[in-house]
């Protein structure tokens, strides 16, 4: 059903937002560096804590990428005006690995495993060797192979839709339609490596074998209120408005809504599953996220991250309200950042022991705001959506007429 276009708030002075941020990510740099000498004898505290940021802003990148694949596969029209926001984040992935590097060079002060792995008398010996992916080699390998796919996969997909505004080649969807094929099963099988390794490997006697999917659910969920609240901020600005409808809205909201519930099934299958096998190797993780002030966290999680954002999102015309939308994506990101926190932070604090997350918050600062700044050159460097697309029409609900019915009109008209 096609729904109104909502009435857009006035455009924003944005003059003094890049001095702000840039000034954001210098003191938050700070906070790093101090944080980095505060820890400088016990290295992995601050590595964790960094690893809460990374993984964050990690996932607002995936969720682009897969919004774009998911475009494509789909071949979806309402979309189509604001695929090129989604490019843009795809296409922060291949920036990560410079963000990555404090995590490859301080990795075997974190991951257990490392310093293990040639102990077979260790824990690590009760479950099936770890070789050849748990190893020095296979960590750094699987990482870069990782980062080849993200630089490959959104550059490729950006590289034919920017082309496409050039030529008007509908030869550019078809070629954009087997990328995204070959595509989304690279895009699962890496974001699944680099959940396992960078996260999951923190507890390496750990089983569980929906925690790819579990960072999924999260990652997509985070990134679509994220685009709601930069398609609304380039509309307000003018840059989108005479692409953007009511529907882009809605349909935004209504997969927010979606993913509430499907992040929700997998993390409750995950906890109920690993409850009822009662296995000690796999309910330690959540034995040690369930003591002392660690059960807030989980209560947090359960009402935060489910029940608020799903009864928030039942009525169709909150979708459409932008204030209500605004509230929403700092509550989404609010509960992201927890959720990165809880799986993360209980490796190295004491058991049941909840930290103020300043460093974590100060990497979250520091990694989005540089890619903040990038996304920001390559949007102005580019245009502000597809040009050319054959599907702008349709999602603009204008018929085209074939030139086939133009040739038969000016037949008979001949006659």
């Amino acid at each position: 059903m096609e729904q109104p276009t909502p009435e857009i708030p006035s455009p924003l002075d944005w003059s003094k937002w890049p001095g702000i941020l840039t000034k954001a990510v210098s003191a938050a740099a700070v906070v790093l560096l101090a944080g980095m000498a505060f820890y400088h004898n016990s290295i992995e505290n601050w590595l964790a804590r960094y690893l809460v940021g990374y993984m964050f802003c990690l996932s607002i990148g995936l969720g682009g990428l897969f919004l774009v694949l998911a475009h494509h596969l789909f071949d979806a029209n309402w979309s189509v005006p604001i695929r090129r926001i989604n490019e843009h984040l795809a296409c922060l992935l291949p920036w990560m690995a410079v963000f990555w590097i404090p995590i490859g060079i301080w990795a075997p002060d974190l991951y257990a495993w490392m310093d293990i792995v040639d102990h077979p008398d260790h824990a690590l010996a009760a479950k099936q060797s770890p070789l050849p992916l748990f190893t020095l080699p296979g960590f750094y390998i699987s990482s870069a192979l990782c980062f080849i796919i993200w630089w490959y996969i959104p550059n490729q997909l950006r590289r034919l839709s920017l082309e496409q505004d050039k030529t008007g080649a509908a030869d550019c969807t078809f070629q954009m339609r087997k990328f995204a094929f070959l595509g989304i099963f690279l895009f699962a099988f890496s974001l699944t490596l680099a959940a396992l390794m960078w996260m999951k490997g923190l507890q390496h006697a750990w089983f569980s074998t929906m925690y790819g999917v579990y960072y999924f659910a999260a990652s997509v969920w985070t990134t679509i209120v994220t685009v709601y609240m930069i398609v609304l901020l380039l509309h307000r600005q003018g840059n989108l408005k005479d692409v953007i409808t009511g529907n882009q809205y809605y349909y935004l909201g209504t997969l927010f809504l979606a993913f509430t519930v499907f992040y929700s099934y997998i993390h409750f299958s995950q906890y109920f599953i690993i409850w009822n096998g009662n296995v000690p190797e796999e309910t330690f993780w959540y034995a040690q996220r369930e003591a002392g002030a660690w059960k807030g966290v989980c209560y947090l999680l359960i009402f935060g991250h489910f029940f608020i954002p799903f009864l928030a999102l039942l009525r169709i015309d909150r979708k459409l309200n932008f204030n209500w939308m605004t509230g929403l994506f700092v509550w989404a990101l609010c509960m992201h950042f927890v959720d990165m926190y809880f799986n993360i932070i209980p490796v190295v604090n004491e058991v049941g022991e909840v930290s103020f997350p300043l460093i974590e918050l100060a990497s979250v600062i520091v990694i989005g705001g540089v890619l903040a700044m990038i996304f920001r050159k390559n949007f102005n460097s580019h245009p502000p959506y597809p040009q050319r697309d054959p599907r702008m029409a349709e999602c603009l609900g204008v018929y085209i007429q074939p030139l086939s019915e133009q040739t038969e009109k000016a037949a008979e008209g001949a006659k």
